[in-house]
């Protein structure tokens, strides 16, 4: 199947995608805030950028969106056109996750994953108690 956009469109499309500052990672932060955790976000001196740093409890917390990290779940859906280039795309992007959290875990630190589609309030306290839990 082609694509139904020009290059030009495309692009500009795929251009206003975001790496940071999401609105899964936003509902996540907030969250956390609300509930006194201080955090460090996107910081660069550690493997892949965690989303979210708590030095504190010695966490670092990684949102993935279900798409950009093929997420076994319902909003992953392979794309029908350009396959070859998403396939490896993807795969690469999945094979970085996994170097990066082990690398992360290596260090001492406790890696945590949530996925775009996990976010909700149950998903959060849970989340929380975790944390408090690793103290």
């Amino acid at each position: 199947m082609a694509d139904n956009h020009s290059k030009e469109v495309r692009s500009m499309n795929m251009s206003h995608i975001r790496s940071e500052n999401t609105k899964p990672e936003v509902i996540v932060r907030s969250f956390l805030h609300r509930n006194g955790f201080r955090f460090r976000k996107n910081d660069k001196r550690y493997p892949g950028k965690p989303d979210i740093l708590l030095p504190k409890y010695k966490t670092a917390i990684y949102i993935n969106g279900c798409f950009w990290h093929m997420h076994n779940c319902k909003n992953f859906v392979w794309p029908k056109s350009n396959t070859d280039y998403w396939i490896n795309k993807l795969k690469n992007n999945k094979n970085r996750d996994k170097k990066y959290y082990k690398q992360m875990k290596k260090s001492g630190w406790n890696v945590m994953i949530i996925w775009e589609c996990q976010i909700n309030e149950r998903r959060l306290v849970k989340l929380i108690k975790e944390l408090r839990m690793n103290r």
